[in-house]
């Protein structure tokens, strides 16, 4: 496992910006970039969503990074056990608020806090799938293999995957935000209060990516929406789940 002050900072980061997180989603305050901006994210939003329900995550689900939980209450729908695991307290509180909020009762949520570094589903606990949004970006590039290699771990036999993250673009973040080069991992990121932190930001092609998942065995289709997301669904090609 990464042994990198960054990323406690990362932790920290997320942990000090619950509150606001969904000032980004929702495009409020320092995120919001006007109403056409605005109108084109949502549309985009919606386009990912719609590929979430056909996707169906359904049976046993595990949510990485699960946050504030947009995207918690959407799996719901389909799930009948949700373990959904992040890092940060604050965020987990905001999620339990959001899911029972939502009518969802009836399914089992099982909030887990854990570093995703280090996280272990209990003995013999595998999943039909595994979601997770705008969290592959923050995964240390030397990470990225290993991430992969403990998917595959916690998989149930043809188990299935699907993430989302962000596109790069500049408008997708706040205004007092600047995007890193291509080639750095590293992006300093600022609260409300101006408070700043350094965390791992790593923006994928959706051509290169899928490439590089197959390469580690994994048969993923991945697609991008015009502007700001990219979102992939799949799972072990034959030859690697055999």
């Amino acid at each position: 496992m990464p042994e990198d002050r960054r990323l406690q900072t990362q932790i920290d980061y997320y942990a000090a910006r619950a509150g606001e997180y969904d000032d980004w989603f929702f495009r409020r305050g320092r995120y919001d970039r006007g109403e056409e901006a605005s109108r084109r994210w949502f549309a985009e939003v919606a386009e990912v969503a719609a590929a979430l329900e056909i996707f169906a995550p359904a049976g046993e689900v595990l949510e990485l990074a699960c946050g504030t939980g947009i995207w918690t209450e959407r799996l719901v729908r389909h799930a009948t056990r949700l373990v959904a695991v992040d890092a940060s307290a604050e965020v987990l509180a905001l999620n339990r608020a959001r899911w029972s909020a939502s009518g969802a009762q009836e399914k089992l949520v099982e909030h887990r806090q854990a570093d995703i570094f280090r996280w272990e589903p209990k003995p013999d606990e595998k999943f039909d799938a595994i979601f997770f949004s705008f969290w592959l970006s923050h995964v240390p590039p030397e990470c990225f293999d290993e991430f992969w290699s403990r998917l595959r771990q916690w998989l149930k036999p043809a188990g299935r995957v699907f993430f989302l993250d962000s596109r790069r673009e500049p408008t997708s973040t706040a205004a007092d935000h600047v995007l890193p080069a291509p080639d750095e991992p590293i992006m300093q990121r600022r609260l409300n209060d101006g408070r700043s932190f350094e965390i791992y930001k790593i923006f994928y092609e959706a051509a290169p990516l899928a490439a590089r998942l197959a390469s580690l065995g994994w048969q993923m289709e991945i697609r991008t929406t015009a502007r700001y997301f990219l979102h992939g669904s799949g799972r072990l090609s034959a030859a690697a789940s055999s």
